[in-house]
């Protein structure tokens, strides 16, 4: 199962796209998504979403998660990052890829072992998690920790709904 992750953001969008078979994860490939700051917030949002959708097209993942926006001081500056998280969701979700959401302190410790570690502290466990992986820039590795906690919890939803399944007897 192809995975992509994604750590939104206005300025730059890390994406992290990883392979998942089982409990066994490998690393294939990871960027950022730029805008320039000078355009206005359409034109911006747009090459956001241009700039995911080629990532899709070109990686062709199974599905998608996308960390959720935590809420910044600045009300302008979160109103801003959500619009971008948006635009971000929209992309794979028009491609008809499930999107999942996971909160930044569930990401940290899926991948980490603490919900408040630092961004040095993801890129390596990120680097140790997924030989070959090298991300060079921080919203890379964020994503390719979204891509790794997506495939932990997809796989134990999975397992959870299988059991559901044979303790009702096959009925859902």
């Amino acid at each position: 199962m192809r995975l992509i992750g994604l750590d939104p953001g206005l300025q730059v969008t890390g994406w992290g796209i990883i392979e998942a078979e089982g409990n066994r994860l490998s690393y294939v490939g990871c960027g950022v998504v730029t805008s320039e700051a000078r355009l206005s917030l359409a034109e911006r949002l747009t090459m956001l979403h241009a700039g995911i959708l080629d990532v899709l097209k070109r990686y062709a993942p199974d599905e998608a998660a996308v960390e959720e926006t935590f809420v910044n001081r600045n009300p302008t500056s979160t109103l801003k990052l959500g619009q971008a998280r948006g635009v971000v969701m929209l992309a794979p979700a028009l491609m008809g890829l499930p999107v999942a959401e996971y909160p930044p302190n569930l990401i940290k410790k899926t991948v980490v072992g603490t919900g408040h570690a630092a961004k040095p502290q993801v890129g390596l466990m990120v680097r140790a998690l997924l030989p070959g992986a090298d991300p060079q820039a921080a919203d890379a590795a964020d994503a390719l920790a979204v891509a790794i906690c997506h495939a932990r919890y997809r796989a134990s939803g999975q397992t959870l709904e299988q059991a559901i399944r044979r303790a009702e007897g096959g009925r859902r």
